[in-house]
């Protein structure tokens, strides 16, 4: 997404040298009696998974680790299989693009529904919460006073545009914004994954349209106009624990479903910004949420 994976590798290794495991709290699925907690290599999702670790602290838990970023999905789905991870934190719209290349639900609710239906036996889903983190197509604000305001705004003016996002981009969405919105860019070009790079090009003009993600602050840092999505391309996001079967016990699973029933988007825009621009240390950031939001014990 947008969090620089040096930066995180060498938080956690001061984390782990200096305090051992940043929690320590407990379950039953783990192969040592741990509940193992794994995050991908974004700096959001190792701050969701320090928020799990201590909301399961909280709950009674008392052998719980936070590993470092694991990698890519396929790898966090290895690692729930042999049960070397106990849980991570996700992406409702992507974990079901994974386990289903073909579905056609975008909006939250039929996301969830269908997420549910098509996990492999030995995996669940506990509950999602209205935070999300999805993508956005977004642009200047010259551009949108021109009246370009939504995807379908856009469409007949993607011809003289430029865009800028990821290297996938292009297979995953350039059929999709044609058929849906008629959108053929003039050229579209790889900058990066919602982050530095693409923000630059978009302030600069080099690039017209961007790809950035709702979690984003240098959206509103850079007066970026969020284009409305009003054909719903994009599928919901909704941030969801993904764990393997059978490691929680029902206290903890009722730990990690309160966490996600107060963590807004908003909350989570909040989050990255202490992260991210504020430097926060992500053990602080964690309890600090905790606290605030009645989740501490």
């Amino acid at each position: 997404m947008k969090r620089r994976l040096g930066i995180l590798l060498a938080v956690v290794a001061l984390l782990t040298s200096a305090c051992g495991n940043p929690f320590e709290g407990g379950a039953e699925g783990g192969p040592t009696g741990e509940i193992i907690i794994g995050a991908s290599d974004v700096g959001e999702s190792l701050l969701l998974a320090q928020i799990y670790a201590g909301a399961l602290r909280n709950a009674g838990a008392d052998n719980v680790t936070v590993r470092p970023p694991v990698g890519s999905r396929e790898v966090v789905v290895k690692a729930l299989q042999d049960r070397s991870l106990s849980v991570v934190p996700d992406y409702s719209g992507n974990l079901l693009r994974y386990f289903d290349k073909n579905t056609t639900a975008t909006t939250s609710e039929d996301v969830y529904r269908e997420l549910e239906q098509k996990l492999p036996a030995g995996f669940e889903v506990l509950d999602q919460a209205p935070a999300e983190d999805k993508d956005l197509l977004v642009v200047r604000k010259e551009l949108a006073d021109s009246g370009v305001r939504t995807f379908s705004d856009l469409g007949p003016r993607c011809g003289e545009l430029v865009f800028g996002g990821p290297g996938q981009w292009s297979d995953r969405w350039k059929d999709k914004i044609k058929a849906l919105y008629g959108c053929e860019f003039k050229e579209i070009r790889t900058t990066d994954t919602g982050g530095p790079v693409t923000v630059a090009a978009l302030r600069s003009g080099e690039i017209q349209v961007a790809d950035l993600f709702s979690t984003s602050s240098t959206i509103a840092s850079n007066g970026f106009v969020p284009l409305e999505d009003d054909k719903s391309m994009f599928p919901a996001q909704n941030i969801v624990p993904l764990v393997a079967k059978g490691t929680l016990n029902e206290r903890e699973t009722k730990a990690l479903n309160d966490v996600s029933a107060v963590l807004t988007t908003e909350k989570l825009t909040r989050l990255n910004v202490e992260f991210s621009e504020e430097k926060q240390n992500p053990l602080d950031i964690a309890e600090k949420f905790l606290r605030d939001n009645g989740l501490s014990s």
